[in-house]
């Protein structure tokens, strides 16, 4: 039985698609954006949580810890993350929750469980599953064991992407998919291989390909003030959309700050600590530049 490792499944979604949504989060992703809101979904293995606004400092987690991976510190404990086992035992003692584990293995047949409690939802609002992430594409074969029974439920389903997976991937899983939300963040190369930690020609080539197969497909583009809201890269961004076919619309996703205390529960570093989110006016304005290519544009998921 196939089993896929899961972060989150998320219910009563209404901006990962049309109408009301279930969203799977897949954990695992190639990119390493700056932005990334969903860092628990980067690392393809499990991780350690800690949410100290939760903690009481009990101690129960330290007790129960048999690697002494968790001290009972000032403000809360600390965690040495190379000691630490994954074991979940200090998660299962917490009385607060402040401990958790990120990342599950789950069987085709426990994700479609989960999804199938709201099909009445989907039925009524033109909803259905989001596969999100993460990347689901790093796991291909979960990913389309998925989609084939969903297909067979009649299920919509869309795919959240960043496009990063080899082509034959994306063949396979293609005509699965009834809508493709894919991520466009940077068009200079250089620029998004000092973002994403990765080059975008593979995303680009693929997404043009996709864009000849008549499946549709929404851009997803974050503005990050100072990093991809500029004049060349937003002209550049609507240039190329403009070109290919099958795209229906731009979605405008403005940057927040809400992932950084996920940042700080997973014990990694922040990048954008002094970036604050776009404004009303910034926002306009990149959306009346991408109208002007003759593309729908929406702010947010709509």
């Amino acid at each position: 039985m196939k089993k896929g490792m899961i972060f989150d499944i998320r219910k009563y979604s209404i901006h990962d698609g049309p109408g009301i949504r279930t969203t799977v989060f897949f954990k695992g992703c190639p990119l390493r954006c700056w932005w990334c809101h969903n860092p628990e979904g980067q690392c393809s293995e499990p991780e350690l949580v800690y949410r100290r606004s939760r903690c009481i400092t009990c101690g129960e987690c330290s007790e129960k810890c048999e690697r002494e991976a968790i001290q009972l510190a000032k403000q809360g404990i600390s965690i040495d993350r190379k000691k630490c086992s994954l074991c979940g035992d200090c998660s299962r003692v917490c009385p607060s929750d402040a401990l958790s584990i990120a990342g599950k293995q789950l069987s085709v047949k426990e994700v479609l469980e989960e999804i199938e409690k709201d099909r009445a939802f989907y039925e009524e609002s033109g909803g259905g599953v989001t596969f999100s992430g993460g990347e689901p594409l790093l796991q291909p074969e979960f990913l389309n064991a998925l989609l084939k029974e969903c297909k067979v439920r009649a299920i919509h389903t869309t795919l959240d992407t960043c496009g990063f997976a080899q082509p034959e991937i994306i063949e396979r899983i293609q005509s699965k998919v009834d809508v493709f939300l894919y991520d466009l963040k940077i068009m200079d190369d250089k620029k998004h291989r000092k973002y994403t930690g990765r080059s975008n020609e593979l995303i680009l080539r693929n997404l043009k390909k996709l864009a000849e197969s008549a499946r549709e497909i929404v851009i997803s583009f974050p503005v990050i003030p100072s990093i991809n809201d500029d004049e060349e890269n937003v002209m550049e961004t609507a240039k190329f959309v403009s070109s290919l076919r099958n795209v229906q619309q731009i979605n405008l996703l403005p940057y927040h700050r809400a992932g950084i205390e996920k940042y700080k529960s997973l014990g990694k570093p922040y990048k954008l600590d002094r970036i604050r989110p776009p404004t009303s006016q910034g926002i306009k304005s990149v959306k009346e530049r991408m109208e002007g290519f003759g593309i729908r544009v929406c702010i947010g998921g709509g």
